[in-house]
């Protein structure tokens, strides 16, 4: 074999004991809106794989906003749609400016700052905030974005067990670092359990210590108007640092970081993600613009939405198909192995539900599961059918679960 063959035969290698462990990944080519039904393949299912948590996706208010603002017939309020250039050069528009400030007044902060992208955001605020002369204390289930980020920073990091106040606190009291920074998901992606932050935040004042919170599944889904977990706990510090996605339940794209003044100017001088990057279009800035009054005023959305987690938990309580502790939108049904969440997503995709098998390294080796998210746009009749399902699966032999 030529020498310069081999380097395609390791790839080839590797791609193959993906497939062999049960950890090669494909992807869904969805042909309609999102939605508690899309079509795949040519084919509609139900589905339970999106993070759209309030149905606001395809609402129609926000696609006229991203419209109106691309093409507005009178040019002083027309925006088109690439920006062309960074937020520092020429890219940051009036429409970004306001929404700024708007996602600022709605989250109670002094001031926010735009991302394209919550891996963005999260990687941006952390090493803008926190060096080799630093410390980071990182919860153990946090996401890929948060984990980068620490690593990026070169700061020294303490990964504490999930939740595990009592080992934080004590390596909190052992560090001398000049600065230190607790970083955690509010909602955790894969267990949908929220974090302590009350516990978090008095440790953080204890120890002279920051606050990020990683928001991105529970902003618009808890605390008051959908202002997410720290307002969910009745939270307001100046040591807190909120990480917010737009891409989730407010249905567009892109993400903020919120927080104190000195904070967010901080990010907006030191995020090499914010400072080297395009600015994300001004019609998207629009539309999330609408989504935040819809986050506001629709407290139905949160309401049906809690009353379908409860539905799905009590048709599943006792039953072989029992979930995780959760009492948000993710509901994670743990199998164990690769290839039992694998076949039983496949099971269900057969019965037309989409529900995603969730592996390594997404989650901790052992843990595979179907990742079941629910959305204010099912109805109840939905969660039937889907609970119904999942009970068949696992009755069936087609998986035993964990």
């Amino acid at each position: 074999m030529a020498r310069s063959a081999l380097i395609f035969q390791r790839l080839a290698d590797q791609l193959a004991e993906f497939e062999r462990r049960g950890l090669r990944r494909s992807r869904l080519v969805r042909q309609s809106p999102q939605g508690p039904r899309i079509v795949v393949d040519g084919q509609e299912c139900l589905a339970f794989c999106s993070n759209d948590y309030l149905g606001l996706a395809n609402h129609p208010r926000i696609v006229e906003a991203a419209i109106e603002a691309a093409s507005r017939i009178e040019a002083a309020s027309r925006y088109g749609v690439g920006e062309g250039a960074s937020h520092l050069l020429s890219g940051h528009s009036a429409l970004h400016e306001r929404l700024e400030a708007k996602l600022a007044e709605f989250m109670q902060m002094p001031r926010a700052l735009l991302f394209s992208t919550g891996y963005q955001a999260n990687i941006g605020g952390v090493t803008a905030l926190a060096g080799p002369e630093d410390a980071i204390f990182s919860d153990a289930l946090n996401h890929a974005s948060l984990i980068d980020g620490v690593r990026l920073s070169r700061a020294r990091v303490v990964r504490y067990p999930h939740a595990d106040l009592g080992f934080l606190s004590g390596a909190l009291a052992e560090s001398s670092a000049r600065t230190k920074l607790i970083v955690t998901d509010g909602i955790f992606s894969m267990d949908g359990d929220i974090a302590p932050l009350p516990a978090l935040l008095d440790l953080c004042e204890r120890h002279d210590a920051w606050l990020l919170v990683d928001d991105a599944h529970a902003f618009g889904v808890i605390g008051p108007e959908g202002r997410g977990s720290p307002a969910h706990f009745g939270l307001r510090s100046p040591r807190l640092i909120y990480v917010g996605t737009l891409g989730k339940a407010a249905g567009v794209a892109g993400a903020f970081v919120a927080g104190a003044a000195e904070v967010v100017e901080t990010v907006l001088q030191r995020a090499r993600t914010y400072i080297y990057t395009t600015a994300a279009p001004a019609m998207l800035a629009a539309a999330v613009e609408t989504s935040l009054q819809l986050i506001r005023e629709d407290e139905w959305r949160r309401e049906r939405l809690r009353k379908l987690i409860a539905t799905l938990r009590r048709e599943l309580r006792g039953s072989q198909s029992a979930l995780s502790s959760s009492d948000t939108p993710i509901q994670p049904l743990v199998l164990g192995e690769n290839s039992e969440a694998v076949r039983a997503s496949a099971a269900l995709r057969e019965r037309g539900i989409l529900v995603p098998a969730i592996r390594p390294p997404t989650v901790p080796e052992g843990t595979a599961r179907l990742r079941i998210s629910l959305s204010a746009a099912h109805s109840e009749q939905d969660i039937l059918r889907l609970a119904a399902a999942l009970r068949e699966v696992c009755q069936s032999g087609v998986v035993t679960q964990a």
